[in-house]
């Protein structure tokens, strides 16, 4: 009984790995988790402006809970389009603190970018309507955020 019981801890903690969000396929990018309130979200980090301009283009769906954080280097009003994007999301700007600064609906192919009104330093694109059916709203906190590089600019 008690190899049994050895067995299957050893078996959970293989299961669960090291605790980082399994790889997107396709995506070279690192991949973090992220918390809004009790919500966990897997993200994609886009840092460098490479990264940062590719996005979400050309692709067709996202896993559930699932998207992509854009870190910049400062605070500043920022506008986000969707070229070459076919799936219909929704952005949350955030300040330096992580704290949800306005939300907007992206519309697949449109290339007027959106603002995000308030001096922001990160954006998260989401599924749309991803923030409203977990009722994120501004004033809320993306918790987990890494750090910016300097290689980030």
């Amino acid at each position: 009984m008690r190899h049994c019981a050895l067995v299957l801890v050893f078996a959970l903690v293989a299961a669960c790995g090291n605790g980082a969000p399994p790889p997107i396929d396709g995506s070279e990018l690192p991949v973090e988790w992220l918390r809004i309130g009790t919500h966990r979200i897997s993200a994609e980090i886009a840092r460098t402006p490479a990264e940062r301009n590719r996005g979400l283009m050309f692709r067709e769906s996202l896993p559930t809970d699932h998207g992509m954080l854009f870190v910049f280097q400062d605070d500043r009003v920022r506008g986000f389009w969707m070229r070459n994007t076919p799936l219909p999301l929704t952005i949350a700007y955030a300040d330096a603190a992580g704290r949800i600064v306005h939300i907007a609906d992206l519309e697949p192919h449109v290339e007027t970018p959106v603002s995000s009104r308030y001096p922001a330093r990160y954006a998260l694109e989401m599924r749309r309507d991803w923030f409203r059916d977990h009722a994120v709203f501004p004033g809320d906190r993306i918790e987990g955020i890494p750090k910016s590089s300097p290689s980030g600019s």
